[in-house]
C-alpha cells in the first residue's frame, strides 16, 4: 500500500461476541502490531486479524448499543498496556457523522451493525472516493492520505470497531486535524 492508499473494504466473518472474543481479538492484534512493520504494512496485518476476529454487536452492552441522540459515541474497549494500539467501538444513530478529518496513526475498522458511508478526500479536500461499509466489511489506512468523513446514512443504528495505532487513553483522540 502506498503512503496515500486506503485499504479497500473487504468482508470479514461476524462472530457473536463477548469478553472472550475481545481478548482473542486483542491477542491477534498484538501479534500483528508486534511485528514492528511500517504503518502501511501494520494496517494491512491488523486488517487481516480484524477480518478473522471481527466480533458482533454483543461486544457492547445493551446501553452502549443505544448510542446518543446528539452525536455518535465512542466506547474504548481495550488499550494495549504498551500503548501500541487501542480498540474503540463507535455507535452511530441515523444521520450522525464525523467532521472531515485525518488521523495521528494508522487505523483499521470493521462494521458490525448497520451501514457506514465514508467519503474520501485528497489533501486539497477534493472528493476522491466513496465507500459504503456493511456488516463484516473491514477497511483501513495509514497517514498521509487518510482524510475522510464517516456517517450513518441508514435508518438504524450503525456500530463499527476501530483499531488505532496509538494509546487513546493518553492522547485522547485519534484525530490529528479537522478540515471543516
Amino acid at each position: 500500500m502506498s503512503a496515500n492508499a486506503v485499504l479497500s473494504p473487504s468482508r470479514g466473518s461476524l462472530l457473536t461476541s463477548d469478553a472472550a472474543s475481545l481478548a482473542d481479538l486483542a491477542a491477534a492484534l498484538r501479534g500483528a502490531v508486534d511485528s514492528r512493520r511500517d504503518a502501511d504494512q501494520t494496517a494491512r496485518l491488523v486488517a487481516e486479524q480484524l477480518r478473522q476476529h471481527l466480533p458482533g454487536p454483543g461486544i457492547l452492552t445493551p446501553e452502549q448499543r443505544l448510542g446518543d441522540p446528539v452525536r455518535y459515541r465512542a466506547h474504548t474497549l481495550h488499550v494495549e498496556p504498551d500503548g501500541s494500539f487501542s480498540v474503540v467501538a463507535l455507535v452511530w444513530r441515523p444521520g450522525q457523522a464525523t467532521r472531515i478529518h485525518d488521523h495521528i496513526s494508522w487505523c483499521v475498522f470493521g462494521v458490525i451493525q448497520g451501514v457506514e458511508h465514508e467519503e474520501l478526500f485528497d489533501e486539497h479536500l477534493n472528493p476522491v472516493g466513496v465507500n459504503h461499509n456493511y456488516p463484516g466489511d473491514v477497511s483501513g489506512f495509514a497517514p498521509p492520505g487518510d482524510i475522510h468523513r464517516v456517517r450513518n446514512v441508514g435508518d438504524t443504528t450503525a456500530i463499527s470497531l476501530h483499531v488505532y495505532g496509538a494509546d487513546l487513553s493518553q492522547v485522547g483522540s485519534s484525530v490529528r486535524r479537522y478540515y471543516d
